[in-house]
């Protein structure tokens, strides 16, 4: 102990100057200085004992953080020039002191990092990201982790590419690494979308093909930050009339701009995953919610037909399949009922080729999943009151189809059909579909008479 003891008192005692300068400043009281001297001291007693954990030093810093927080506020209170130096200096030595001797607690470094973010110390967090990235290598989170630092902070597609490059060198099984991937280059040509429109090189650029808005990105997206010619300065003004004599169709091949990279890391993921239909479907979704981006139509065709080289008969190779003509496209879109037409025939091809599968409980299964998924994206555009009427006469009815399809599946008994029923009954409720859910709910509630939610909808319903 009288080490711990020593190595506590010796980091107490550099603390005794600011905390001096702290009485004379009458920022603290000597008694309120006694406390953090206290304070402090169990802190670093405990920390130098034997049997110390992370979130010992988490706390620590945590307390530090505090405290420095209410230094700055009363140092502005007073109307005193405090800096800000020494408390932050403490904090970075506690959390540097925390991953060395706990290098493989995650929690820690992303402790770190937020704080020296916090700070603006870019340096210091480029420091943090090499060091953690060399110890866990492994770690997907952070290998995605320090490429949203660099593309959001820094405004580095190409720092943020070689991470998501390097780590998919150690992770190169990890679905989510490579979605995220996708995510980032299909943020960055919406940015270079953005900047065209704002720079005028877009002048016949129609609404169908606008960059996407924040809302309709996932909540983990980088979202394309609002410019404006102004913000861009005057240079940029002058220079955008020059940009204008590139010739369209140049820029048009632009493999940065046709979507020729997102595809490629498609085919380079589904190269690791061979026939994985589901992961494809995710990678799907990921780029349909760019959907204004005029590259998204061909990157989406692309992966449907890999989708159906490789797993024609896989239910998330059928939805993409039939929802791809309608993505992206509004209710109020003078494109919508040409694509509803081929949403159509693709559905029914489908069934049909279903039905005629000889084995039931694969034809049955599949039909319901395909039905279920089609009957979620039609609902929405059902809750659109400047829906044309002759198409929600048209959604409704494939409403209807489908939903027969999904009854048959109730009688599998199968826990994720409960929950996906049931989320679909009450979705059909909020969306008037009041007589159509009671061919569902009967003999859903005879399979399953304890699901609370199915209880409900049927006292609710007439």
């Amino acid at each position: 102990m009288a080490g711990a003891s020593d190595k506590a008192r010796f980091y107490l005692e550099q603390s005794v100057p600011e905390m001096q300068d702290l009485i004379r400043r009458k920022i603290f009281t000597e008694e309120e200085i006694r406390s953090i001297a206290k304070k402090r001291s169990a802190f670093e007693h405990k920390l130098n004992a034997r049997g110390s954990s992370a979130s010992d030093y988490a706390r620590y810093a945590e307390y530090e953080i505090n405290l420095d927080a209410l230094r700055q506020k009363r140092s502005k209170r007073l109307g005193i020039k405090a800096n800000s130096y020494t408390g932050q200096r403490r904090t970075f030595f506690i959390l540097d002191r925390a991953t060395r001797k706990f290098h493989g607690d995650t929690a820690l470094w992303l402790q770190y990092l937020t704080f020296a973010r916090k700070q603006k110390a870019n340096k210091k967090v480029t420091q943090i990201i090499t060091t953690m990235l060399r110890l866990h290598s492994t770690s997907p989170e952070l290998w995605i982790y320090a490429a949203d630092y660099a593309m959001s902070e820094r405004g580095d597609v190409t720092e943020a590419r070689s991470y998501m490059q390097r780590g998919l060198r150690f992770c190169s099984r990890s679905h989510h690494l490579w979605s995220e991937y996708l995510k980032l280059e299909m943020i960055y040509i919406a940015k270079i979308m953005a900047r065209r429109h704002i720079l005028g090189l877009d002048p016949t650029k129609s609404e169908e093909t606008q960059a996407p808005d924040a809302a309709d990105m996932d909540g983990d997206l980088i979202p394309v930050p609002s410019i404006t010619i102004e913000d861009m300065g005057s240079e940029h003004q002058s220079s955008a009339t020059a940009h204008q004599k590139i010739p369209e169709d140049r820029i048009a091949s632009n493999p940065a701009l046709t979507g020729a990279i997102p595809i490629a890391i498609f085919d380079s993921a589904m190269k690791k995953f061979p026939g994985d239909a589901t992961f494809g479907a995710q990678m799907f979704n990921i780029v349909a919610c760019f959907s204004r981006l005029q590259c998204t139509g061909r990157v989406l065709q692309h992966i449907v037909n890999t989708l159906i080289t490789a797993a024609p008969t896989a239910p998330a190779t059928l939805d993409c399949s039939i929802r791809e003509p309608v993505v992206g496209l509004d209710a109020t879109s003078k494109r919508l009922p040409g694509a509803l037409i081929v949403v159509l025939d693709r559905f029914d091809s489908t069934m049909r080729r279903l039905d005629s599968s000889s084995n039931r409980l694969e034809r049955i299964t599949t039909s319901a999943i395909v039905s279920r998924r089609m009957v979620q994206w039609i609902l929405p555009y059902l809750g659109v009151p400047e829906l044309d009427p002759d198409i929600r006469a048209v959604l409704t009815s494939m409403v209807k189809t489908a939903w027969e399809h999904c009854l048959s599946d109730i009688e599998l008994k199968e826990a994720n059909v409960q929950a996906e029923t049931t989320a679909l009954l009450e979705s059909l409720y909020a969306h008037g579909f009041k007589e159509l859910i009671q061919t569902g709910l009967e003999p859903a509630l005879r399979i399953w008479p304890d699901e609370s939610r199915l209880q409900t909808a049927k006292a609710s319903s007439p």
